[in-house]
């Protein structure tokens, strides 16, 4: 039992001391916020600050005129002529009020869409910059679904720091009037207050850890439902069945997620209940304390009416204050992840002062020594790999799944570096070029390639998005890969929206999409130019048309190319054959084949399926 006593204390003292080292990550949130638009937030503090005087004016006037009136009627006497001042000055006050509250909901709006575009454009700019081996990790991703989410949904913890610095205000300005006539009345609402405070604070940072546990199950969940209504799934889950299973699958943990999150709900609704009554029993005692004096004598009806005020308005306002810095303390865990996002520092990145890439490349690129493996693995996917692309020379990459084709071409592109080992471009280690400058020399791409979902010029022009208003570049890269013709038979040509997202779009079958594709690498005024199978929906025939235009148009580069088709590789000056992450064989296609080893035996496979 004492165990357990002493196991929720500990947890209690973790979850306070994790809310307090949360408020870390206001400052550098306010930063943002700032960037996003000084001027916004200037104004909006500006006016918080003068709204914050308003509700006290407009009680102290409304004092003067029950006093007034009281008066006049005891007295006989009538009125005072600034006693209708007094009326018009309340009129302004509330109308002022009200004018303010708008603009201040104006004002948020503004910084609401403001904060919103700004945060993310610095998230996708950031995932942009990182390492592509991050994207190997399934904790990064579940790091960056939340900062996604979190970029936009802690909206509302920047709008509670504008409402703290008005409630705080407000509370100060109506607890000294409260105070000026009684401070135990003020210690009476703040008892009441605190315990509301403590209940809100802690069921905000059980959510937190609920949402941060639950962060995977969603990821599922968003798989789920894209690949329920996935074009490309479509046929298997109608041929398959599997609409069903998917759907069980679905329920069985989205149940999950809604079952905690109504315990939760259950707690915090009995809890919060229980609490809040003590703050109404603190208020209550206060306004029973005030009219009792009144009763005496001892204050005026004006009096009464504005310490009835300011108790109501300074028990409201010392709640909401507690409140909303609870809900700051707690939102602010969600941005946890939001910082540490922006944290995170590419390794693969130009060091300072680092080497433009040759414009012409004289010895050609080498990997010396090369070793790699992916994060969480202990597996070499290549081991000691020694290979040399020289200038001008055409090289094709050939070996079974898995044997490192794809993970050499990442590492010559420095998408990756190497784990240990190096790879030189004319002697020089590539980590010592500027990374912009390398990019711009190599044209690549890969069998996954992008299905932009844009217009024909736009998905070319990302080859070269730099060229995307020059159409005849665009046009001769789109001849060069075969794709001029789909394009022309398009209704809107080179400004037909593609694929099938938005009104108006045109699917590509899957061979035409790849000689669009083909065309960015075209496009691009590069020395080496690699197609990782980009060729894998075309038939014999045309993969080898593509493959001989290819070799036509790198007459003179450096040319990496890999495929399965033997037919296609025979162009090559030289076959590299790879095998448990190392050369295995190398030449041309002849001398492999009269070598009688690996090479010669993945041909005779493959030819003797076609006699």
């Amino acid at each position: 039992m004492s165990g357990r006593v002493t196991e929720k204390t500990t947890n209690s003292t973790t979850s306070w001391r994790q809310r307090i080292s949360a408020l870390r990550n206001v400052p550098p949130t306010l930063r943002i916020v700032w960037e996003s638009g000084p001027e916004v937030v200037l104004l909006g503090l500006i006016s918080r600050i003068v709204a914050s005087f308003l509700p006290i004016a407009l009680l102290w006037i409304t004092k003067l005129i029950i006093d007034g009136i009281v008066r006049a009627i005891s007295t006989r006497q009538g009125v005072s002529p600034r006693f209708w001042w007094l009326v018009a000055a309340e009129f302004a006050v509330a109308v002022g009020n009200g004018v303010l509250a708008r603009f201040i909901d104006y004002l948020d709006s503004l910084l609401a869409d403001n904060y919103t575009r700004h945060v993310s454009i610095k998230v996708m700019k950031h995932a942009a910059s990182l390492d592509l081996i991050a994207y190997e990790d399934p904790v990064f991703y579940d790091r960056l679904e939340r900062a996604r989410v979190q970029a936009t949904d802690r909206l509302g913890m920047i709008q509670s720091i504008g409402r703290l610095i008005q409630q705080f205000t407000t509370a100060v300005l109506m607890s000294a009037s409260i105070v000026a006539f009684s401070p135990w009345l003020l210690v009476l609402l703040a008892v009441g207050v605190l315990p509301a405070f403590v209940g809100e604070s802690h069921f905000a940072f059980l959510g937190y850890a609920k949402n941060f546990k639950q962060t995977p199950i969603r990821r599922q969940l968003d798989y789920l439902r894209l690949l329920a209504g996935s074009k490309e799934a479509a046929k298997e889950l109608k041929l398959f069945s599997l609409s069903s299973y998917l759907t069980q699958q679905f329920t069985a943990l989205s149940n999950q997620i809604y079952d905690e999150d109504v315990r939760l709900a259950r707690r915090k609704f009995v809890a919060s209940s229980l609490l809040s009554l003590l703050g109404t029993m603190g208020y209550y005692a206060a306004y029973v304390f005030v009219i009792w004096r009144t009763l005496l004598g001892a204050i005026t009806i004006g009096t009464l009416t504005f310490l009835a005020g300011a108790i109501l308005q300074a028990s409201a306002n010392i709640q909401q204050v507690f409140s909303t810095l609870a809900g700051i303390a707690d939102q602010a865990l969600f941005l946890t992840d939001l910082l540490a996002f922006f944290d995170m520092e590419p390794t693969i990145r130009s060091k300072p002062n680092a080497l433009p890439a040759p414009r012409t490349v004289r010895q050609g690129i080498e990997f010396r020594d090369v070793s790699f493996k992916y994060p969480g693995s202990e597996r070499l996917v290549l081991n000691h790999l020694n290979f040399f692309l020289h200038p001008g020379e055409r090289v094709a990459l050939i070996g079974e799944n898995g044997q490192g084709k794809t993970t050499l071409v990442k590492l010559i592109t420095r998408l990756y570096d190497p784990s240990e080992g190096q790879i030189l471009l004319d002697g020089i280690d590539l980590r010592e070029y500027d990374l912009e400058s390398l990019y711009r020399e190599i044209g690549v791409i890969f069998q996954d390639f992008m299905r932009y979902e844009m217009t024909a010029r736009q998905n070319i022009a990302t080859g070269q998005i730099e060229q995307i208003e020059d159409l005849d570049k665009l046009r001769n890269a789109a001849e060069k890969s075969r794709s001029h013709d789909v394009i022309a038979r398009l209704p809107l040509a080179y400004e037909q929206m593609l694929g099938r997202r938005f009104d108006g779009g045109i699917d590509l079958s899957g061979g035409e999409w790849q000689k669009v594709a083909l065309a960015r690498a075209y496009l691009r005024d590069a020395q080496l130019l690699i197609l990782d199978e980009p060729t894998a929906a075309l038939d014999a025939r045309s993969e080898f048309e593509v493959f001989q235009k290819f070799s036509e148009l790198t007459a003179g580069k450096m040319a990496l190319f890999i495929s399965h088709r033997f037919s296609t590789v025979r162009m090559a000056d030289r076959i590299v054959v790879l095998e448990n992450g190392r050369v295995a064989e190398q030449g041309s296609h002849p001398q492999l084949v009269n070598q009688h080893g690996r090479y010669a035996e993945m041909f005779e496979m493959q030819a003797a399926s076609y006699r």
